[in-house]
């Protein structure tokens, strides 16, 4: 498994992936969606990629099989996180192709992701929000040692459970 920068060349993977059904039912609870991130310009989503937004696609023996997005949602220009504390960095994850789920490449994009996002000294903590109907989701952020801290309504209609990973937990793992 290795991540490496989406590029422009990308665009159509993301948006082939952006209208799957099991990425829609992950992003929106939303029965007549067509796509899971209504809106997104997959092309311009990464032309406009910065330190404080950009996105990572998963490959397994260069096969591209998932993405994540890493974000500083204190400095990101959407404001989508709201009034949110500095140092922090959040993550949303999606496995794109259909036949690589179910198969651990979820756990290991989110360890790297995770790592990378530690390794700068300053990132106190990581923080994600999967829907609240999205119970597998929780489950499986909490077996990577996230927490609940809070039910939040984003953009008006998402309902997510914000989660969060502090630094000393993660280096305090087993």
């Amino acid at each position: 498994m290795t991540l490496r920068r989406a590029t422009a060349d990308d665009a159509a993977l993301l948006a082939r992936w952006d209208r799957q059904p099991h990425v829609i039912a992950c992003a929106t609870d939303d029965p007549e969606a067509e796509t899971a991130f209504a809106g997104a310009v997959w092309a311009e989503e990464i032309a406009t990629s910065s330190d404080d937004s950009f996105y990572l696609i998963a490959q397994v023996d260069g096969r591209p099989i998932g993405a994540l997005q890493v974000i500083d949602p204190h400095a990101e220009p959407t404001h989508y996180w709201g009034a949110i504390e500095p140092n922090l960095r959040a993550l949303d994850i999606w496995i794109g192709e259909p036949d690589a789920l179910g198969q651990g490449f979820g756990t290991a994009m989110m360890t790297q992701a995770i790592d990378a996002c530690f390794a700068d000294p300053k990132v106190t903590a990581i923080v994600i929000d999967p829907l609240n109907s999205n119970t597998d989701a929780h489950r499986f952020y909490g077996r990577l040692g996230f927490r609940p801290v809070e039910r939040r309504l984003f953009n008006g209609e998402d309902d997510c459970l914000v989660m969060r990973l502090d630094r000393a937990d993660w280096e305090g793992r087993a």
